[in-house]
C-alpha cells in the first residue's frame, strides 16, 4: 500500500522559514515524479513545486526564488524548503506522487498545515 506522510508544517511569522518533508513507502520512489500542492480555505488546490525522477524542477511563479524542492531517493523523501514566508503562503500543503509509467498511479498525502502570521 502506497503511503505519503508529510511533516514539518507549523506556525511561523512572516519572513521565517519552514522545511516540509514527505516520506514515501510502498512505491518505487525512483519511478515517481513528486510535487507539493497547497490549498487555502475557499481556494482550489494549486501546484507549488514539482521535481521529476531526473531532478528537473518547476515552481509556481508566486514561490520562485523563495521555495526549493528536492528529493532524496535513498530516503524515499521529498522536501520543500520554504524561505521568506508570507501570510499568503498559509495553506494546507499536500505531497503528491505520480508514477511515470501509469497515469492512474497517482497518490496524495494527508496534508500538513502551514500558517504564516504577519
Amino acid at each position: 500500500q502506497v503511503q505519503l506522510v508529510e511533516s514539518g508544517g507549523g506556525s511561523v511569522q512572516a519572513g521565517g522559514s519552514l522545511r516540509l518533508s514527505c516520506a514515501a513507502s510502498g512505491i518505487a520512489f525512483s519511478f515517481v515524479n513528486m510535487a507539493w500542492h497547497r490549498q487555502a480555505p475557499g481556494n482550489q488546490r494549486q501546484l507549488v513545486a514539482a521535481i521529476t525522477t531526473g531532478g528537473t524542477t518547476n515552481y509556481a511563479d508566486s514561490v520562485k526564488g523563495r521555495f526549493t524542492i528536492s528529493r532524496d531517493n535513498a530516503k524515499m523523501t521529498v522536501y520543500l524548503q520554504m524561505n521568506s514566508l508570507k501570510p499568503e503562503d498559509t495553506a494546507v500543503y499536500y505531497c503528491n506522487a505520480q508514477h511515470i509509467a501509469s497515469r492512474s498511479r497517482n497518490y496524495w498525502g494527508q496534508g500538513t498545515q502551514v500558517t504564516v502570521s504577519s
